[in-house]
């Protein structure tokens, strides 16, 4: 059995001699990056075929076919083939059996069951007695919390990892890929834990100071935040300690390919001059050529791609850029037809919140589909973290539906965005107002433009939505609810009376309208008139109506009179109101 404190990396050396020592530990570092794979398998299974009885050999030759970011079922098969073949030869090794169980977790098995292989391989690995007794192999651990930090989120138990590979850190205080695996682990386990990752990235560089992965993964953590002061030093360290490192490039070509070509290109350049060949790379080129604005170009360099692979299936990211190129190419329907299929090949889990807002670019193209956007941006804001960008989701379905005319569903947007926001502007008390009451929902209208004028009490537009709402509901069933709102306009507007006399009389004729016609309380209508021809004196329209309401008032009086009154005892009194009655 290996001594207890020794790394995986320095395993791997003792593990052979010489030259062929030096290989081994490339290939081990080469499987650190997503896109040194193949040289990673070339040189591991060379060891491989030279030892193919070699625990060490057996496991990191099957690590290797298992390697990069995406692990495909034919990979997962073939090192499940190289360790089964192992145990039927004979080399029934604890590290083996942890192998199997990390393809058992790759492949979306049992969990529990594949926990069961590594305990059983920390035991067996344990020394019961001697200087190290109760100590587990540092090797075994390191291979249970890679095999636990490996894949995407629903892979494997990140806890469980940490757990172990905190034993390995405690065991083998110089093990810089104990902290590299945890900060990999806590990135799994999402929400807040992002701290806790570069923390764990951190130690590993002042374990390792040139652990180039480490390096890279704290940039890879700011760049997810945007936060350009701390990931543009994270990459630049991670280059000046292995500038052969190819992920580094790709991450900064993604970041300046939508800002700066130039650096863009050369970025890409080194990316590709340092990983291995691969029609993946070829896709880069096509991508810079359409960030480069060489749409034809890209065009045909992604079709040269799709020949040479036989389709898009293996690289959904064809369709991706397809949908960019003929977007701005004004080809909506191959967008249309490029973006489905995108997402119909891509794992759900790999798709970015980017992509989704393509596709509501791409569907804003056809208003009868902007049901379809809004899925898209609803499936968006599941996936993206950031509140800013979900309020901008919200905001871009808002102003889809309202492409679409669909006013309720825009308002519904809104009011979402609104509550995720959580403070109010002017200009967003008058929108939603606005689309309110384009949507007929005056209860909600008069709700917000209640809140508009108590937070701007001086501006008009408040009072204006309340007036139009309450008028609007002004009907037999709610008969009069547009008065207080008129008045408190008025109120409002008589700050300024000449300035504002004529919406002033606006306001007042309605009032007076509804006192004559519909309340028939004509001695308000006759004080709201008086008001009118205080601002507007010897007007002959007014004057008539005036003349009108009296007389409206005198029939009223008069009808009083004609009805028949009774008395204490309920006899029918002779006379009227204001009548003599005989002695």
């Amino acid at each position: 059995m290996m001594k207890k404190t020794i790394t995986l990396l320095v395993a791997a050396f003792l593990a052979v001699n010489g030259l062929m020592a030096q290989s081994v530990a490339d290939g081990i570092n080469d499987l650190n990056s997503s896109f040194k794979v193949q040289s990673a398998i070339d040189i591991l299974k060379k060891d491989y075929d030279a030892k193919p009885k070699d625990p060490q050999a057996i496991y990191w030759y099957g690590q290797a076919l298992i390697g990069g970011n995406e692990v495909t079922k034919a990979q997962m098969d073939a090192a499940k083939a190289v360790y089964q073949k192992a145990l039927t030869d004979g080399v029934n090794e604890p590290l083996i059996w942890v192998g199997m169980g990390h393809i058992d977790m790759l492949e979306g098995g049992d969990i529990n069951a594949a926990k069961q292989k590594f305990e059983q391989a920390i035991t067996a690995t344990t020394p019961t007695k001697g200087r190290h007794k109760g100590e587990p192999s540092v090797e075994v651990l390191m291979a249970i919390g890679r095999a636990n930090a490996d894949g995407g989120s629903k892979i494997g138990d990140p806890n469980y990892g940490i757990e172990k590979l905190k034993q390995a850190a405690a065991l083998d205080p110089k093990n810089a890929m104990a902290y590299v695996y945890i900060g990999i682990c806590y990135l799994k386990l999402g929400g807040e834990n992002g701290g806790e990752a570069v923390k764990a990235f951190e130690q590993a560089t002042t374990i390792d100071p040139k652990n180039v992965l480490a390096y890279y993964r704290i940039g890879m953590v700011y760049l997810s935040q945007n936060n350009e002061e701390s990931f543009m030093p994270a990459f630049g360290k991670a280059i000046d300690v292995d500038p052969t490192f190819p992920d580094t490039y790709l991450a900064l070509f993604e970041y300046y390919k939508n800002r700066n070509v130039d650096m863009a290109k050369t970025n890409l350049d080194k990316f590709i001059k340092y990983a291995d060949k691969d029609p993946q790379n070829d896709f880069y080129l096509a991508d810079y050529l359409y960030q480069a604005g060489k749409y034809q170009e890209s065009l045909a360099k992604e079709k040269e791609i799709e020949t040479s692979m036989g389709g898009t299936d293996k690289l959904p990211g064809l369709n991706l850029l397809y949908a960019y190129n003929y977007l701005k190419l004004s080809d909506s329907l191959q967008a249309k037809q490029n973006i489905d299929q995108y997402f119909k090949l891509e794992p759900t889990d790999k798709i970015k919140p980017a992509d989704y807002e393509l596709a509501v670019k791409i569907y804003s193209k056809f208003p009868e589909s902007a049901n379809d956007a809004v899925k898209y941006i609803q499936a968006a804001i599941q996936s993206d973290t950031s509140k800013v960008n979900k309020i901008n989701y919200m905001a871009q379905a808002a102003d889809l539906m309202a492409k679409a005319k669909n006013y309720k569903a825009q308002l519904d947007w809104l009011l979402q965005a609104q509550t995720l926001k959580g403070t109010w502007s002017e200009y967003d008390y008058y929108n939603i107002s606005n689309v309110a009451y384009q949507a007929a929902d005056y209860p909600k209208v008069m709700n917000v433009a209640a809140n508009y004028i108590k937070a701007f009490p001086d501006k008009p537009q408040g009072y204006y939505f309340n007036v139009m709402a309450a008028k609007a509901l002004d009907t037999t069933s709610n008969p009069g609810i547009a008065i207080p709102a008129l008045q408190q306009q008025i109120d409002f507007l008589m700050k300024d009376s000449v300035k504002n006399q004529r919406f002033i009389i606006i306001d007042y004729y309605y009032i007076m309208g509804y006192y004559n016609d519909r309340a028939k309380d004509y001695e308000k209508a006759l004080d709201i008139c008086n008001k009118i021809l205080e601002l507007i004196p010897n007007d002959p329209d007014m004057l008539k109506i005036k003349v009108a309401i009296e007389g409206n008032i005198k029939k009223q009086k008069l009808m009083e009179g004609k009805q028949p009154q009774t008395d204490s005892t309920g006899t029918k009194a002779a006379g009227g109101a204001g009548g003599a009655t005989k002695n």
